[in-house]
């Protein structure tokens, strides 16, 4: 009987993300709202990148660590708010089966990616803080590029095995998806097939990328911060206990917000704030984490002065 209730439906080849759409008012404010975050977050992600990427001063672990995340967060941020700025500007919200899957694809490895990126970077500074008799012989470079790698090739290995699922279904409507981006869960329920295995595999998959990275995260900094409380001088310990407090801040923004939208049990109901809970990942979050984690150091604020020095040096020979 499903088989032939399947059959009898027609099957959709174009969705439509309904976004913000039930705010007709806002769409101009939105659309400007958008358009600086996702400019302030391309140019802050990508000068870090130069920049630690130019200066031998900033070739170490944390920086490397730093000019990583820069890099995912640039492609991470570019999967989702330019499609979502045309939509505001030209109010055409369909897309694609295939590009929705693609969307959804390169979102969630990079998500993925992220989730381990942060609680690497949380045990870097664990390291250097707490054991730093041990930290060059744990963080060398060959380790430092293992690990990194590992977190980018973990994301992406994770979301080819849903990706391969989703694409292996029928979509029969209805044809609209209440968000702004391709997100996995609402995509699924578009499907005429059964996708108990494909739900399973989502919701494990969505608990590995988030709950032990989380905790590690958690356990790095509740570590890091014990171990500042015991330096004598209260100037160095305002001033790394800030650092770690606006980390730790950020990171759980981040793993929090992807909890509730991945993990805990939601209802229709709640469909308004899982999109405000999921702008904080795919738009706050790596806006601030350039500012977080590099711009407030002082050896980056440094080479940034020398970089853009440079540029500017460089310009103006080029001119003569």
């Amino acid at each position: 009987m499903a088989g032939t209730n399947w059959r009898n439906q027609t099957a959709i080849t174009e969705v439509i993300l309904l976004g913000f759409r039930d705010l007709p008012s806002l769409q101009t404010p939105l659309f400007l709202l958008f358009l600086v975050i996702y400019t302030v977050t391309m140019a802050g992600n990508i000068l870090i990148v130069f920049v630690v990427v130019a200066d031998q001063h900033l070739h170490t672990p944390m920086y490397f660590f730093i000019g990583n995340l820069s890099c995912l967060e640039t492609c991470y941020t570019s999967t989702i708010l330019p499609r979502m700025l045309a939509s505001l500007v030209t109010g055409n919200r369909t897309i694609s089966i295939k590009n929705c899957i693609g969307q959804n694809y390169l979102f969630a490895s990079l998500t993925g990616s992220e989730c381990y990126l942060l609680s690497l970077m949380s045990y870097d500074r664990y390291v250097a803080i707490c054991k730093p008799l041990h930290y060059s012989m744990l963080m060398n470079n060959r380790s430092c590029l293992f690990l990194a790698t590992g977190c980018w090739i973990s994301g992406f290995f994770a979301s080819s095995i849903t990706t391969i699922l989703i694409s292996q279904l029928s979509f029969c409507g209805p044809n609209q998806i209440d968000h702004f981006v391709c997100d996995i869960f609402p995509l699924i329920e578009l499907s005429c097939k059964d996708t108990r295995i494909v739900d399973i595999i989502t919701f494990t998959l969505a608990g590995i990328f988030t709950l032990p990275p989380f905790l590690l995260t958690l356990m790095s900094y509740i570590l890091i911060i014990s171990t500042i409380l015991r330096i004598p001088s209260t100037t160095g310990k305002h001033k790394a206990f800030s650092t770690c407090s606006s980390h730790l801040i950020v990171v759980t923004l981040f793993y929090g917000t992807l909890i509730f939208v991945y993990i805990l049990p939601k209802s229709k109901a709640q469909s308004n704030l899982t999109k405000v809970f999921s702008l904080s990942y795919t738009a706050l979050t790596p806006m601030v984490n350039p500012l977080i984690y590099s711009l407030r150091n002082k050896m980056v604020k440094e080479a940034l002065g020398n970089f853009v020095g440079k540029l500017f040096l460089y310009s103006g020979i080029q001119r003569k």
